[in-house]
């Protein structure tokens, strides 16, 4: 499914089409959005190299990292960045964001002449002109199109508001030349309008969710302590596609974050279809399944017009006692005693009916009161 998603970018959108985008959701209890970031930017940079992406270059916006973090991880992975690379450019926020360091450093690092810095980041006018500048210095001014990385959203909210940031990453996705986009965002740190403002914006949501959630109160936080240090770096990877004609999809795996980054592996299919409903499921203080020890009391439940018989030989009480049923005949209404079988359990009551004659049929439609004066 992770590798959908890097299909999706990959490919872009087409010609005439705002950008194909993701947002990449993490939590306090699952922070992984960066392993999938740098599992996305992988796979998109090594498809550049072999020429099977739309997009020629990649613009690697920095904010929560330093440039040499993503340039290091690219050389683990076995992609070769140099100073001569025409492919790939980043984009510094993370350095100077605030413009307070009057000297920068004069060190000459490894791959420094792709980084550019920039110390304007509150100004989201002059930071969409460096994205496009510094894509242009790649793939030129013409139809060559590039893709546009952003490591962290939350870090660029911190110096600018929601509607300014929204109308960035739209820009961007408007632009003739940006073939793809993503970024992460982390959702314990900002109120739930801001999530679904991009969401709104993104074309696919990506979100990871622990294997062992953590407890709401302290009640069983010791106990579940364990558990989460456990399953620290596993748990279920959720996307959800927007696809045409308001259709949308939803598809889950799980994840595994180790020392040498993330793997998704695929689940079953009852597995999937659970989770996915429990994602889909809003958040409310009540159960909206039932547990397994109400689903055994609700399946000894016997409905009042089901079969009842138990095995014993079905007959069809016309009105009349027969013998069959008890012992002896009951006595005659006339003479005033009412005499019964004990056929009850305890368990409730039954209703008793004597017929005034044989004349009259089981099913007859007469009413019974047509002889009163009423």
């Amino acid at each position: 499914m992770a590798d959908s998603i890097f299909r999706k970018l990959r490919d872009g959108g087409e010609e005439g089409e705002l950008a194909p985008a993701l947002t990449i959701e993490e939590t306090v209890a699952s922070p992984f959005a960066l392993d999938v970031s740098c599992y996305l930017l992988a796979n998109l940079s090594s498809s550049i190299l072999a020429g099977k992406s739309k997009s020629e270059g990649l613009v690697l916006v920095t904010f929560s990292r330093s440039p040499s973090f993503y340039l290091q991880f690219l050389k683990q992975k076995g992609i070769v960045v140099s100073s001569s690379s025409k492919w790939i450019r980043v984009l510094d926020c993370y350095t100077d964001p605030l413009g307070w360091i009057d000297q920068p450093s004069t060190v000459v690092t490894e791959g420094s002449s792709l980084v550019k810095l920039c110390k304007t980041v509150s100004d989201l006018k002059k930071l969409f002109s460096s994205i496009i500048e510094v894509g242009r210095e790649m793939v030129g001014d013409g139809k060559t199109r590039f893709s546009v990385a952003i490591d962290s959203v939350s870090e660029l909210l911190r110096h600018s508001s929601m509607p300014l940031v929204s109308g960035l990453l739209t820009d961007l996705r408007s632009h003739a030349q940006v073939s793809s986009l993503f970024w992460s965002l982390n959702t314990d740190l900002h109120q739930e309008k801001v999530t679904n403002a991009l969401e709104y914006i993104s074309t696919m949501k990506a979100n990871l969710e622990p294997l062992c959630p953590s407890s709401d109160g302290k009640r069983n936080a010791l106990e579940n302590l364990f558990l989460v240090h456990q399953d620290f770096g596993k748990g279920r990877f959720h996307v959800r596609f927007k696809l045409r004609k308001g259709r949308v999809r939803v598809m889950s795996e799980e994840y595994h974050v180790d020392q040498m980054g993330i793997n998704f592996s695929p689940i079953s299919s009852v597995e999937s279809v659970i989770a996915a409903t429990k994602s889909l499921l809003p958040k409310v203080h009540f159960n909206l399944q039932l547990s397994e020890k109400e689903r055994v009391e609700k399946e000894k439940v016997v409905l009042p017009f089901e079969h009842q018989d138990h095995g014993k030989s079905t007959e069809i009480y016309d009105g009349r006692r027969t013998l069959a049923d008890g012992k002896t005949e009951a006595t005659p209404l006339s003479s005033g005693e009412l005499h019964t079988d004990v056929v009850s359990s305890g368990k409730g009551g039954e209703i008793i009916y004597f017929r005034d004659s044989d004349d009259e049929h089981p099913d007859s439609d007469e009413d019974p009161d047509d002889d009163l004066d009423i």
